[in-house]
């Protein structure tokens, strides 16, 4: 067990009629003699030796997080109803509308769907601002002062290389059971090939302000919530259900469960939202590159 040195203030009341044995041991301390009585007050600090205990548990996620039930849940209902639903299904068909256009090109479609989420968490850090939770985003960063192997580098590293594998199995399983399933998204592929503008900017949406936002909102928000009023394991299971749900996709809601699973472990073990959103930008980067090539 490693162990560190504190130093313990201790204060001496020396009488005066014993300042010359005192001074006998202990030459180097210097007396500063009270008004108030006859005595003498010594400050000196002794070597104590005190353990720094090791993180103990799995999650590193604080406890003490106050957050009442009833706001988290308003809250959170507030963001997807009023800010992530619209946005999501109305932004380019009001973009579109804007346009006087029925489809908007590839192009005009990156460029959309990166502001409309940008303006996406702008609306959610505003909410957090004005909203009665005392969830600190900006705590989720902060590095801990705990051993190495907590390094949020080593948690994204194990946890992209655990839904790499996982998704590299399962695909195969799949083709023996159903066959193979073409797994490319036109939409996403017509962005990519639709020039360099185009491409950049879906590039920054899927690899920046997609894991931010959305790493934000259900680990750093309602995983950090969660937490604080039960165990990590659940609030893990809680916070992915709800992650696969807001994608309201049925076709892929195990896949995003799982890939939730991960960066809430991610999360817990580091204690660091940056590993999650790392995770979460390396899968995304992966999709296009397999999008891309494909």
């Amino acid at each position: 067990m490693n162990t560190t040195l504190a130093y313990k203030p201790i204060i001496y009341h020396i009488p005066l009629s014993n300042l010359d044995k005192y001074y006998e041991k202990c030459p180097l301390f210097k007396p500063r003699l009270s008004t108030a009585t006859t005595s003498l007050t010594t400050t000196c600090c002794l070597n104590n030796e005190n353990s720094q205990e090791s993180p103990s548990g799995f999650s590193l996620l604080k406890s003490d997080v106050s957050c009442k039930s009833g706001s988290l849940w308003s809250t959170l209902a507030f963001y997807i109803f009023s800010l992530h639903i619209p946005l999501s299904f109305g932004g380019v068909s009001a973009v579109a509308s804007v346009f006087h256009q029925s489809v908007v090109d590839p192009q005009t479609q990156a460029l959309s769907i990166l502001i409309i989420e940008s303006v996406e968490f702008i609306g959610f850090l505003l909410l957090l601002r004005f909203s009665h939770n005392q969830v600190e985003l900006l705590d989720c960063f902060k590095p801990k002062k705990l051993l190495k192997e907590r390094s949020w580098i080593l948690a994204s590293i194990l946890g992209f290389g655990f839904i790499v594998l996982t998704l590299f199995l399962t695909s195969i399983l799949a083709d023996q059971l159903i066959g193979p399933k073409d797994v490319n998204n036109p939409v996403l592929r017509d962005m990519l090939s639709g020039g360099e503008i185009s491409a950049t900017a879906c590039i920054l949406l899927y690899c920046v302000v997609t894991p931010i936002l959305e790493e934000s909102v259900y680990r750093g928000f309602l995983l950090t919530s969660l937490s604080s009023t039960m165990t990590w394991k659940q609030s893990v299971i809680i916070s992915s259900l709800i992650f696969s749900a807001s994608h309201f996709s049925g076709e892929n809601f195990l896949q995003l469960f799982v890939i939730g699973i991960v960066l809430g472990c991610s999360y817990c073990w580091s204690g660091n939202l940056s590993s999650s959103i790392a995770i979460h930008s390396l899968y995304n980067a992966l999709i296009l590159y397999v999008t891309y090539v494909s």
